[in-house]
């Protein structure tokens, strides 16, 4: 990773908005724009980034909105990396509840299969993806969740009694959407991400997050790692939560990229995200997930999470799902891909930038304190 890649190809032209921490006298976090280069602080404008992204006119404010100058958006960063004591970056969301779509790549519903055949043992995951490929016979990639050749398909597994819940949400016509974390909860850019102690099977997962605003239109688009712990997952659906929401479990960030003129829907539906994983071991590890692949489309996956049956009065964050779930054996043959502590995530994609990480485990990380009761403390405090 260098400067190339860790902001936008196109940063002159992109609208970034995202959340710094500034120490005292501010003591808290502050709404910040991104204009050629330079942060500027807008709290005194819009004092949460709900409230940005909720205006109509959050584009033209975005573009001239007065505001403090922090800097150098280079400098912030390689600091917040660095774990400087001054202003660094925090996940770009706020108020927004957090949520995320499951099993919408067809690599990602074969993986999912595996680890509930699996039970969340590792050691079985080789040969049981051998046999689903050759049972499914059919590329699902090709499949329209939904359509009468998914229905089909389902009925002769149903038939073979080799149906599965994960097949139900990644052909069938509903969507897998569920609760990532609660609003506040989200590390950022330079942070550390945790996995659970008791997790042996566990991995990144890289996608594109959308900004949703109270009306549910998307507004704009970021990078999240949706951190999974696998073997917990494979042993109940029901243990989502335990798997998906512990602290430090979901990273989003550098910022959001609003929607505009040069950067939109389409952008997303052609963005290519990127994965390095670089172990302390000397652990490589290199994916690519292409949005172009994805089986749902991504205005789809927001119609389902919002509407007359649920709505979000502060907007919401959503991850779109990836492709990508390593199965590059690490710790000998058979035993696939697991973190291990200190490992360097870094989610990438061309004209939205980098979010970099390094894992450790949710119970020795920095505890979760701030939440939206201190941010409206803070917020009075600061007359705002």
């Amino acid at each position: 990773m260098n400067d190339k890649n860790i902001l936008p190809s196109d940063l002159a032209r992109a609208l970034l908005v995202g959340r710094v921490w500034r120490p005292a006298p501010v003591d808290g976090p502050s709404v910040v724009v991104v204009r050629h280069g330079e942060v500027f602080d807008i709290t005194a404008v819009t004092p949460t980034v709900s409230d940005l992204l909720d205006r109509p006119d959050r584009v033209a404010l975005a573009q001239s909105a007065a505001g403090e100058s922090l800097g150098d958006v280079r400098a912030l960063m390689a600091a917040t990396l660095q774990g400087d004591d001054g202003p660094r970056l925090l996940a770009p969301c706020d108020l927004q509840p957090v949520k995320a779509a499951g099993v919408t790549f067809a690599i990602s519903l074969l993986e999912r299969m595996i680890e509930e055949e699996a039970g969340g043992d590792a050691s079985r995951a080789d040969d049981i993806r051998v046999r689903m490929q050759a049972l499914i016979g059919s590329d699902l990639s090709r499949l329209r969740p939904g359509s009468p050749e998914a229905a089909k398909l389902k009925a002769g597994m149903v038939e073979r009694g080799q149906w599965s819940q994960y097949l139900e949400v990644g052909i069938g016509p509903d969507a897998e959407i569920f609760s990532k974390t609660p609003a506040m909860a989200s590390v950022g850019f330079g942070a550390q991400i945790g996995v659970l102690p008791e997790s042996q099977w566990n991995n990144p997962e890289p996608e594109i997050v959308l900004a949703v605003d109270s009306r549910g239109d998307v507004v704009g688009a970021t990078l999240g790692n949706d951190v999974n712990l696998r073997d917990i997952e494979g042993r109940s659906a029901l243990l989502l939560t335990k798997a998906k929401d512990n602290n430090g479990s979901c990273a989003i960030g550098p910022f959001i990229r609003l929607f505009d003129d040069s950067f939109n829907m389409d952008s997303v539906r052609q963005a290519d995200v990127s994965l390095r994983i670089e172990g302390a071991d000397g652990f490589q590890l290199d994916g690519v997930s292409h949005m172009r692949e994805i089986s749902r489309d991504p205005l789809d996956l927001v119609r389902q999470a919002c509407g007359a049956h649920h709505q979000y009065p502060d907007g919401f964050m959503l991850f779109l799902g990836t492709m990508f779930s390593p199965s590059q054996d690490r710790m000998g043959p058979g035993t696939g891909f697991t973190h291990k502590l200190g490992d360097r995530v870094v989610i990438a994609s061309e004209r939205i930038g980098a979010l970099v990480n390094e894992v450790r485990l949710s119970t020795e990380i920095a505890p979760w304190t701030f939440g939206v009761r201190a941010l409206y403390a803070n917020l009075a405090k600061r007359g705002l």
